[in-house]
């Protein structure tokens, strides 16, 4: 089997839906799994899901990047003023599960949210948690677009590389992947009851699993990019 570039969509505590998209996806040592950014918040499970990311970084290459949650986060801990903004939009259910206490947030899961990335980008492919601005290099790419952009206020044209690009942030409440050829939105709304959903850039082949653990039958395929 070729080495794989799969890109996982918003998280959002759904430990299980993770889980049976591993399961299924089963990476292996020469894979690259390119994770969109808000592992926490909403769901039951952040702690678990990150947990789980970590193991995952162990058995391939792990890209992770950092989602406007996981920046909440982090503004909350530097600063307790930005704490009731991040609770009312999840952080509660994050805190829930480590023991509803800041400090009993391991140094190793902390260091993970540090570290997770602006953006990722391959010869064919950009990878970004919201946005992205057309005619900008990724890396002049302004925050606010890089991780508060919604799709439904500013649907960006095909980006000035060439480059599909694969996003999540805004969420499909449909359950389905937004293809717009150019663009690929794959935030399927797993928290509110529809989807996770990982996608093989290359291939198109697409995983989906509910909250519960179950995979989608009928998951749908993505066209092939040609650039």
């Amino acid at each position: 089997m070729p080495d794989r570039t799969i890109a996982v969509g918003d998280i959002h505590g759904c430990d299980r839906a993770l889980a049976a998209i591993l399961e299924a996806v089963d990476p292996q040592a020469g894979d690259t799994i390119v994770a969109l950014g808000d592992y926490i918040d909403r769901g039951e499970a952040s702690r678990q899901v990150i947990e789980r990311l970590l193991s995952l970084s162990k058995r391939c290459t792990l890209v992770p990047l950092l989602g406007n949650h996981e920046i909440m986060m982090l503004r909350s801990l530097e600063d307790a003023v930005e704490m009731p903004f991040w609770l009312a939009y999840g952080g509660a259910e994050t805190l829930y599960s480590y023991g509803a206490m800041l400090d009993r947030l391991p140094e190793e899961h902390l260091d993970f949210v540090r570290n997770c990335r602006r953006y990722h980008e391959t010869e064919t492919h950009l990878f970004v948690h919201a946005g992205y601005s057309p005619m900008l290099a990724l890396e002049e790419t302004p925050e606010t677009v890089l991780f508060w952009d919604h799709l439904n206020t500013r649907t960006p044209v095909r980006h000035v590389s060439g480059k599909r690009a694969i996003v999540g942030h805004t969420p499909q409440t449909s359950g389905e992947i937004l293809d717009l050829g150019h663009l690929l939105c794959i935030d399927t709304f797993c928290f509110g009851g529809a989807w996770l959903t990982a996608v093989d850039v290359e291939s198109g082949t697409v995983w989906q699993a509910n909250n519960k653990g179950e995979l989608r039958a009928d998951a749908p395929t993505v066209p092939k990019w040609k650039r």
